[in-house]
Formats: C-alpha cells, sequence, structure tokens
C-alpha cells in the first residue's frame, strides 16, 4: 500500500467515520479535510477539524506507520509544526511536538471498507500494461476527456519549468533559448543530447554573424560537432574543415567529443551527420527563428519554415565521404510535426503565458488539436484499450499519462483511477 492511497481515502471521505476518534480517544468531527498538497510540506493544507471540544486550523499529514513522522525526519521541520491530526494507516508509536504534547491520530487500517481495498490492490499489484486496463472501459468518455485536457496542460507546465530554467542560464534570451531546444529536438531521441551539447558550445549569435555564407554556418555546426576530427577525402568537406580551422582560432572555440554521436540501428534518414546539415540549412534561411515562430498564424507556415533546401554535397551523401543515391532529404512532414509538438507549441504556450498573451497559449494548443495523431508503440497500445485519440493533443496527453501516471501506478492520484474505484464500489 502506498500513501496516496490514504490521501483518496481522505480527500473523498471513503473511509468509515462513525464515532470518529483519536487513538487517545477524543471524539473527531472533520469540517474540511484541506488540500492537497503537491509542493513539500504536510499532505493537506488548510483544514479544519474539531477535536475533543476545541476547533483547530492547520495542517493534516498523513503516513503508512506513524514512525514515518520520526524517519522522515518532520520533527526537525518547522513546516509541520502546524500539524493538528496526524492521519495513519496504523500508529505504531505516539508522535509529539517539541513541547512535548502528543499530535492528536487518526487510525484507519480498520474504518477501509474491504471493496475499496480490495480494487486498489487489484490496480496496484497487477502486471499489466496499465494498472486498470480491464476496467478502462468502464471509465464514462467525458471523464476521460476532461483528464487528458489536464493532462496536456499539465504536461505543457512541466515543459514550462524547463524552458524557465534554461531562461535564466541565457540571461532571458528567448531566441538563444528556443534555439537550444530546437536543436535538442533535431536530433530525435538517440542523439538529443549531443545536439544541446552542440548548440551550447557554440552561441547563435556566432551563427548569425555568417547568415549570409551557408558554407561557414556548416563549417561550425561540423566543426563543434567533432566531424574533422578524421581524415577527409572529398573536397566539400576538406573545404569545411579548412573553414572551420580559421573561424575556430577567431572565436576560440572548442568542439564536442565525435564519439558521442550515435549512428547504429538509425535509418540513413536520422544520420546526425544529415540532421545537422538541414540544422545549418535552417539556420541560414531563417537566422530570427524565435520571432518567426511566435508570427506564424498557422501550421501551413511553419512547415514552410522548415522546408529546408540542404546544399549540393548532402544531395547524394548522408556521411562525409560515402557517397549515396541522390534523393531529397530535406525534412519531412512527419519530422517537422514532432518538432512543431515538442518545440514550437511548448515555446508558444510558455511566451504566452510570461508576456500575459492568452492567444499565444490559444494558438499552441489549436496547432495540436490540428495535427493528426502520433503513432508509435505508446499510442498503438492505448488503440488496443479502445482509446483513439483524434489529434496530437490527445496523443500527447496520453503519452504523459502512461509515463507520469500509468507506469508508476499514481492511479490515487489520476481521474481515471478514481473513476475505476468508484465504479468498482
Amino acid at each position: 500500500m502506498k500513501e496516496d492511497f490514504l490521501y483518496y481515502l481522505w480527500r473523498l471521505n471513503r473511509f468509515d467515520q462513525f464515532d470518529l476518534k483519536t487513538t487517545s480517544g477524543d471524539e473527531i468531527i472533520i469540517q474540511n479535510n484541506g488540500e492537497l498538497n503537491r509542493d513539500s510540506g504536510p499532505d493537506f493544507l488548510n483544514a479544519r477539524i474539531k477535536i475533543g471540544d476545541t476547533l483547530w486550523a492547520g495542517n493534516v499529514e498523513m503516513h503508512l506507520k506513524s514512525s514515518d513522522w520520526i524517519n522522515h525526519k518532520h520533527q526537525n521541520d518547522t513546516a509541520y509544526d502546524n500539524v493538528i491530526l496526524h492521519v495513519v494507516l496504523d500508529e505504531d508509536q505516539p508522535i509529539h511536538r517539541k513541547n512535548g504534547n502528543q499530535i492528536p491520530c487518526l487510525e484507519l487500517r480498520k474504518r477501509i471498507p474491504p471493496k475499496i481495498s480490495k480494487t486498489y490492490t487489484k490496480l496496484i499489484q497487477n502486471d499489466h500494461w496499465i494498472p486498470c486496463q480491464n476496467l478502462i472501459h468502464k471509465v464514462p468518455e467525458i471523464t476521460l476527456n476532461l483528464w487528458l485536457d489536464r493532462l496536456m496542460v499539465e504536461k505543457l507546465e512541466i515543459k514550462i519549468i524547463e524552458i524557465e530554467k534554461s531562461l535564466i542560464l541565457n540571461k532571458n534570451n528567448w531566441e538563444e533559448t528556443f534555439y537550444q531546444f530546437l536543436s535538442r529536438n533535431f536530433g530525435v531521441k538517440v542523439n538529443a543530447e549531443p545536439f544541446e551539447h552542440l548548440a551550447k558550445s557554440i552561441p547563435l549569435m556566432t551563427l548569425s554573424k555568417h547568415k549570409s555564407n551557408l558554407l561557414q554556418i556548416e563549417a561550425l555546426l561540423f566543426g563543434q560537432a567533432g566531424f574533422f576530427d578524421d581524415k577527409l577525402i572529398d573536397d566539400y568537406p576538406i573545404k569545411l574543415q579548412k573553414e572551420y580551422q580559421f573561424l575556430k582560432r577567431k572565436y576560440n572555440l572548442k568542439p564536442i567529443r565525435k564519439d558521442s554521436w550515435k549512428f547504429m540501428r538509425l535509418r540513413p534518414a536520422n544520420f546526425p551527420s544529415l540532421r545537422i546539415a538541414q540544422f545549418a540549412t535552417l539556420i541560414f534561411q531563417s537566422v530570427h527563428l524565435f520571432s518567426k515562430m511566435l508570427a506564424a498564424k498557422n501550421i501551413k507556415e511553419i512547415e514552410n519554415m522548415f522546408d529546408v533546401k540542404i546544399s549540393n554535397y548532402w544531395q547524394n551523401h548522408y556521411v562525409f565521404d560515402k557517397p549515396s543515391i541522390k534523393r531529397n532529404k530535406s525534412l519531412g512532414k512527419n519530422a517537422i510535426h514532432l518538432l512543431i509538438i515538442n518545440t514550437i507549441v511548448p515555446f508558444l504556450f510558455s511566451y504566452g503565458k510570461n508576456k500575459e498573451k492568452e492567444y499565444l497559449k490559444d494558438r499552441a494548443l489549436r496547432f495540436l488539436e490540428e495535427l493528426k495523431p502520433e503513432k508509435n508503440n505508446i499510442i498503438e497500445n492505448w488503440k488496443k484499450l479502445g482509446i483513439r485519440p483524434a489529434s496530437a493533443y490527445q496523443t500527447q496527453a496520453l503519452l504523459h499519462l502512461k509515463k507520469q501516471y500509468c507506469h508508476p501506478k499514481k492511479c490515487m492520484h489520476c481521474a481515471i483511477g478514481n473513476a475505476v474505484m468508484k465504479t468498482e464500489n
């Protein structure tokens, strides 16, 4: 059993409240259970509870065993000085305040309805792909859709925190921060980190000084990526290498390690060398990427912005010195849509929130609603359970649901899990 089950019982009053008393025998009357605290500190804030003859206003802390108060060192934390009731599954020892007074304790072990306990155990202890997969079909569609709406905003709020942290490091430079995040997502999952390190190794301002020269931008990016460490054969990469040596000295640059890039088990279209060439062309075509992104009114404008025409050499190469069949190696629509989902939408939403421009937040959500559902193994598994997303808005919410709630089995924090508990009892 987890503490979040106790939160669920307390928040919804799903326990026997007849003749409610503390373990010391004082009558308990709950006027207000308080608000669930998702940050540090006591579990429920601003509760109002009458204990004996005294009406208390304060906080409620919950543990499986009362001794967890000591184990978690709450006795040394002033944030817990205002706890008016200690709610536990079992009281294995009395807990006292610093002044020696015992903290009133409510024990729930014998007050949990057997059916609720059985349903909870069924959810938490199975090995299904999601804990409620045999019960989710009983959840009303409106409950599911409202929860997906909440999850989508929750996911964007997490992204906002990441963006805000980077903004601080970049001295509130939105263009530079956007450039770094876009670079990371250009690398797709397997090369996300080296792409991010590449962007941080050479500021956008440095690249902007060469905005009219694609060869120099390519030289800077490939050089910083460490691709000139090996002996080269073709004229074009040798030319890039020579240009980089000059620019490296000029800007006092330090490249990242080439061995950080991964090629194994990647389709050639996702090779980091080709992705760097595409990224270089994007920088060449649109230096003020963030400003152009803010100005884009629809998906088509963004697709046009990312319609990069890479240099001739890359038309018949995926890597240096190894010719390939000549073909169009521009970014495909699926790749562009992933960049919209993972970079542009979070930045639109974050900037809209930061500048109090609701129309940008609305536009970000509209973009997700206009994009087709993503295709991956997780979404396919949701479809097998009868959940058929209508857009990228819903697939993003479902990905967040699986990662943040289903995988760690946070069923009691999930509206679907709560609905299952209700329908089964």
